[in-house]
């Protein structure tokens, strides 16, 4: 089906980003598979070429595109060359927009400039050991002392927290036994404040190249002018990009999937099996053919809840159907491939069994499959 989601400004943005993955990343990728990580410099490349910067507002050095569809280009191509880039996903459609819509005016003029040309790489650490999905049950603690707070807590699987010059914490300022969710702030801490530790980098089933670590702060003394946002306000505040985080999961779900399915068409045309082309048995024809009409219609659930969120109309729970539908359609179209690749399916060498690892993790972060059906189901009053 044709797809009309995208105008001639993306179309020229797409040019850009495809032609920056083939000379500076694809011929480097497998270095930084075998480093399990990306390069520092990666990003301040972005940045001269005015990709990670699209969305920071033009006063500040950056390019004023607050349309989440450039977003999505970038994972488009990177899914097309079999490639992901860290943790730049989460810094561009999680992070910076908390930047971006609760910084106040002197917060603004000291990161978004960073930001904009990539000096700035941000994280945001939420989970903790022993808290995952339930962030009122968070027990970091950050007590107001004069004009800092004092940090104390550990936070793990924390996504782009290895290069992370800024990483916003979720820390609880304040205890109300009648409300769990009321207390919590964002805190921003800086790469070198004494006591802020990144501890190892856990070793995960997929996606090699981008860096999942533990955090540790120990009395870190962060300044109070690095509130980000009300204080005491952080649920409230962290749901209002809950729809964009979660459908960002579904564009590279998608995005992958449909690679997935082009490498499985030419690997099937290639390989011969019995004497003739994989392609020409009627199982091979009739699995593709369903996994591609599967996964249409998800690319238009997709596209219509994408247009929904640009027009700033897209709902949380609309955002959970997305989510739910292009993931679990993922898992499905993914595995399938795999299959039809045999036994070469099964080797890390193959693009498919990278893809395969990296689907697993799509129906557990940003909430679970199972977080999305709750959702769901509370909107038909279940």
């Amino acid at each position: 089906m044709r797809r009309t989601l995208f105008e001639e400004t993306h179309e020229d943005f797409r040019l850009l980003v495809r032609d920056f993955i083939a000379r500076e990343v694809v011929p480097s990728y497998e270095d930084w598979r075998r480093a399990g990580l990306v390069p520092r410099d990666l990003f301040t490349a972005l940045g001269k070429l005015g990709i990670i910067g699209a969305s920071i507002p033009e006063e500040y050095g950056g390019g004023g595109q607050d349309d989440y569809r450039y977003n999505a280009v970038i994972q488009e191509e990177c899914a097309r060359a079999c490639v992901t880039l860290g943790g730049l996903r989460t810094h561009l459609d999680i992070v910076v927009p908390y930047f971006t819509g609760l910084a106040n005016a002197e917060q603004r003029a000291r990161w978004l400039p960073g930001l904009a040309s990539g000096e700035l790489y941000t994280a945001i650490a939420m989970s903790e050991p022993a808290t995952g999905s339930d962030l009122a049950g968070i027990t970091t603690r950050a007590v107001r002392d004069g004009d800092h707070f004092v940090l104390n807590g550990a936070k793990t699987f924390i996504t782009g927290g290895h290069h992370a010059d800024l990483v916003i914490v979720v820390a609880r300022t304040t205890v109300d036994p009648d409300n769990r969710r009321a207390g919590l702030s964002l805190l921003v801490v800086e790469k070198g404040m004494p006591g802020f530790t990144v501890g190892r980098k856990l070793e995960k089933i997929g996606l090699a190249v981008q860096d999942t670590v533990e955090l540790a702060f120990d009395d870190v003394r962060v300044p109070a002018a690095n509130l980000l946002g009300e204080e005491g306000a952080a649920f409230t505040l962290l749901g209002r990009n809950l729809a964009q985080e979660r459908l960002a999961i579904a564009v590279g779900a998608v995005a992958q999937a449909r690679t997935a399915i082009d490498l499985t068409v030419a690997y099937v045309r290639d390989r011969t099996v019995f004497g003739k082309p994989l392609a020409q048995f009627q199982n091979t024809k009739f699995e593709l053919a369903a996994l591609d009409a599967e996964l249409t219609a998800a690319q238009a659930l997709l596209d219509a809840a994408v247009s929904a969120l640009v027009a700033g109309e897209l709902d949380p729970v609309d955002a959970a159907r997305t989510k739910l539908f292009c993931t679990e359609t993922q898992g499905r179209v993914v595995d399938r491939c795999l299959q039809l690749h045999g036994g070469y399916g099964y080797i890390l060498e193959s693009p498919i069994a990278r893809l395969y690892a990296d689907a697993r993790v799509t129906r557990i972060y940003a909430g679970t499959s199972e977080v999305m059906k709750l959702i769901i189901s509370k909107s038909l009053g279940l």
